[in-house]
């Protein structure tokens, strides 16, 4: 089975295949994702490397957590469901959304 792990403090020039290529020191790469501002486009300094095996997944925790890369240091763990977080609130102070705001005019 899979696994997937967060990897964080990458350097923003930081491209999916240079993270696959890194990762690859420590064994087979399922995946390499590296997560993208949605309104600059622009990397956000983390993602995620789906390792082939649980074994190779520790390997790569081992290697790389803690460890510098391209001046910058690398926060490796197994990554964990996304908690929920309450809704996000617009600049007028209401919920996002429309209905029932104040402004809607």
């Amino acid at each position: 089975m899979a696994t997937k792990l967060y990897v964080g403090g990458l350097p923003y020039s930081t491209s999916e295949d240079q993270l696959k290529d890194l990762f690859a020191q420590a064994g087979t790469v399922a995946s390499a994702t590296i997560i993208m501002d949605k309104m600059t486009g622009r990397s956000k300094g983390f993602g995620f490397v789906e390792m082939s095996s649980d074994s190779e997944a520790q390997a790569a925790i081992e290697m790389f957590d803690k460890k510098e890369y391209e001046g910058r240091t690398l926060t490796v763990n197994e990554a964990r469901p996304m908690e929920a977080r309450p809704p996000r609130r617009d600049f007028n102070g209401g919920n996002q959304g429309g209905y029932g705001s104040r402004n809607n005019y």
